[in-house]
């Protein structure tokens, strides 16, 4: 533990009217900090700290978890809002403790299938929480367009039957609150039940279930048909197989594209690899010229 920051400080007596004294960095990237902190009431709370630039921030987080509490658990809101005068802003809510899903897997408290099972089922009570009209969802244009920015324009060409698959998605196909960001590590385990909740809502917004599920899928690693089956069996929900596989390979091609450089890169670049093996008729093969004699 440290002495907080002053953004942090700042956040804290803002939006808790409670001064931070000590601070702990979980985590920390180009958009948001995240710190357990220690409040002068004795309290422990989650801060997540916004940078002012980004469009998709605490207010923008709170909303999702505040709709999503009526059908998962999830951390209680404490507070959100703008924090600073340049638009940071904090989102700051109860501290579940630091058991997740994927600890329990890797010390194997919990089997691997279950844990799929268990995440599989959180996502199907998750997509039956209320959407408001108010609340739209993100174009699939602008998903693809700001993923062409980062690949090559062969990459893209090749993986265009899972795109138009995905495209060609029915108007009448539900869309729900999809937790954009479903892995082991942000489902954790609280209270004597080791309840799952669902965190970390940076990317919530409204989308389709097939999106939400290949996520899951993809960043569990459930590539055999049976993990496959472990988590979408417990998913209560109606499921499209061929778009799903279909967002499967738009996922894993997005987590390529956004790797740092070096092992995790190529390991994103491994799975991309194997993709057109398993599901060869979501890859466009190259056509092999011939010279003319």
């Amino acid at each position: 533990m440290t002495t907080p920051p002053p953004m942090l400080s700042r956040a804290c007596a803002t939006l808790l009217g409670t001064p931070a004294r000590t601070a702990e960095r979980l985590k920390a990237g180009s958009r948001t900090a995240v710190y357990r902190v220690g409040l002068a009431d004795g309290r422990s709370v989650i801060v997540k700290l916004y940078a002012p630039t980004v469009g998709r921030n605490a207010i923008t987080e709170g909303t999702a978890m505040r709709a999503a509490e009526a059908a998962v658990p999830v951390p209680t809101v404490l507070g959100c809002g703008t924090t600073s005068t340049d638009g940071a802003t904090a989102l700051i809510t109860s501290d579940l403790g630091t058991c997740t899903l994927g600890t329990a897997v890797r010390t194997r408290r919990v089997p691997h299938t279950q844990a799929l099972k268990d995440l599989g089922d959180i996502l199907g009570r998750l997509h039956r929480a209320p959407l408001s009209p108010s609340v739209k969802r993100r174009p699939f244009v602008d998903f693809v367009s700001s993923l062409t920015r980062r690949c090559p324009a062969g990459l893209m060409d090749q993986i265009a039957p899972a795109l138009a698959l995905i495209a060609d998605t029915p108007d009448t196909a539900p869309t729900v609150w999809c937790h954009g960001d479903p892995h082991f590590d942000n489902v954790v385990l609280s209270s004597p039940r080791d309840t799952r909740h669902l965190v970390d809502f940076t990317d919530a917004a409204p989308g389709s279930r097939e999106s939400d599920v290949a996520h899951a899928l993809v960043m569990t690693a459930a590539h055999t048909p049976w993990d496959r089956d472990a988590l979408t069996s417990s998913y209560p929900l109606a499921l499209s197989s061929a778009r799903l596989s279909a967002w499967v390979v738009l996922i894993t091609v997005r987590c390529w594209a956004y790797a740092a450089p070096g092992e995790d890169q190529a390991l994103w670049q491994s799975r991309l690899a194997d993709l057109p093996h398993r599901t060869p008729h979501l890859f466009r093969t190259p056509r092999t010229e011939r010279t003319r004699r």
